[in-house]
């Protein structure tokens, strides 16, 4: 499509209102670091509930990543931001309200079926609104939001113990730690407000032959080149059945088996979670206390941490079009190997008695960050945006929520195992940030061997 008369302020601001629900993903996943401590103690937590508390959640974004894209496919892109704003305001007032352990799960699944559709919606919804010259930059816009809702997450967190002075003490006459979840109910309003105003996918339009009303969506965002613009989506749809799981299959030798850009997009989800980045924003408050931090220390570490994502994430948006999504994969992959490598020498040969050294852990926690920076400025965004652009049209949406069932999964086997691995009877932190050593290395050549450059290509030709 031409750029001559292209509407760069529409498509941003439209960008922008679909990436909240990136903002509430990365708010609801990551409030629960500032409250895991006061939880153990509140409910009596062993680490095997402690683990569950903080990663059943996932079980919930993970059902919701699946379903997502055939509700998307059903019902649109718009009424399924609308059905996720619903879904995190409920799970905000209800995580505050606790009676026991397991309805506070409840709760944070219900949040987490949100997430897990926010998370499929946004990048489907963003990589078909915007040009393929633009694509990297503006579906990056959806780990930038997310990157934001963990910050602003840890620095409501960290005021709010300021305030209380601990998690546990009471603020406005409730525990603090309940008025850590109570605030994420202010941006799922403003999710849903944002969310009505969006005109709908013209993909999904195309797709279920409302001609009329795409080239008017099309119009607003580039008036040139419209209606070729949809012959071209509509060649991709035409004479096709709507989209069901055996679509990812193809036909080798005779047999069927699972394609190769499937297998791609599943690798690179997995292996995103598996290089263990969600303990940093889980569980790091916790971490850093466990290992001589101070409380109010420990949260300011975590804000620390949360800030260098953020700041490392516009570096990837500025980045993504120019190098290219799979030369930052690699990049990233090794800089976190030799990163978390370090961070887990230190725990190993650098504590004692569980109490990291002053000079280990000066070490420690630079690694931490530069580890952070790392993903943040390469794995962080560029998966979502290589799983928006790299299956082709028809199966998009279906492709996308089953590499999204597999990303939560992955995060669900990380966020639970932790507190286990690095409890009374497991094997420790150093071990266990080897273990995730160890997937960053194995990461890097995955991408070298099994993914494909998608930087400047058309949807359509994918």
């Amino acid at each position: 499509m031409s750029t001559a008369k292209y509407n760069l302020g529409h498509v941003i601001m439209i960008t922008l209102s679909a990436a909240i629900g990136g903002f509430l993903f990365g708010f609801d996943s990551s409030v629960i670091n500032g409250a895991n401590v006061a939880l153990k103690g509140y409910f009596n937590c062993n680490d095997m509930q402690l683990g569950l508390a903080v990663s059943l959640a996932l079980i919930g974004a993970a059902v919701g990543a699946y379903f997502a894209g055939r509700l998307a496919d059903k019902f649109g892109r718009v009424r399924c931001m609308l059905a996720a704003s619903v879904l995190f305001f409920v799970s905000a007032i209800g995580s505050g309200l606790p009676f026991t352990v397991a309805d506070f799960i409840m709760w944070r699944v219900i949040g987490g079926v949100g997430i897990g559709v926010a998370s499929i919606i946004a990048p489907i919804y963003i990589a078909e609104t915007a040009p393929a010259h633009l694509r990297g930059r503006l579906g990056s816009m959806q780990q930038f939001a997310i990157v934001i809702g963990i910050f602003i997450a840890l620095l409501s967190n960290y005021l709010i113990v300021r305030i209380a002075g601990s998690a546990s003490r009471p603020i406005m006459g409730f525990e603090a730690w309940k008025v850590m979840f109570w605030v994420e109910a202010i941006p799922a309003l403003i999710y849903g407000i944002a969310a009505y105003t969006l005109p709908e996918s013209p993909r999904y339009l195309v797709s279920k032959g409302r001609l009329d009303e795409a080239k008017k969506v099309l119009s607003m965002i580039n008036s040139d080149g419209v209606e070729a613009e949809i012959d071209s989506i509509h060649q991709t749809f035409k004479n096709e059945k709507p989209a069901k799981l055996s679509d990812l299959l193809e036909m080798v030798g005779g047999k069927k088996r699972i394609a190769p850009v499937v297998w791609a997009g599943l690798g690179i989800a997995i292996l995103q979670q598996l290089v263990g980045i969600n303990v940093i924003f889980y569980y790091g408050t916790m971490l850093w206390q466990s290992v001589g931090f101070g409380e109010s220390d420990a949260f300011l570490t975590s804000l620390v941490s949360s800030g260098i994502n953020l700041t490392m994430t516009i570096a990837a948006v500025l980045l993504i079009d120019k190098i290219g999504r799979k030369p930052l994969l690699l990049i990233g992959s090794a800089g976190m190997a030799v990163t978390l490598g370090t961070l887990g020498l230190c725990f190993i040969f650098g504590a004692e008695n569980g109490q990291l050294s002053h000079g280990a852990g000066i070490i420690a926690l630079f690694a931490a960050n530069l580890y952070v920076t790392f993903f943040a400025a390469t794995w962080g965004p560029v998966m979502w945006v290589m799983l928006g652009e790299m299956f082709n049209n028809r199966i998009r949406a279906v492709a996308i929520s089953v590499c999204g069932l597999a990303q939560w999964g992955a995060n669900f086997l990380v966020s639970w195992s932790f507190p286990v691995l690095v409890g009374e009877n497991g094997i420790g932190v150093g071990p266990t940030y080897m273990i995730y050593t160890a997937f960053a290395a194995i990461s890097f050549f995955f991408v070298a061997k099994f993914t494909t450059e998608t930087k400047g290509k058309a949807l359509e030709d994918m």
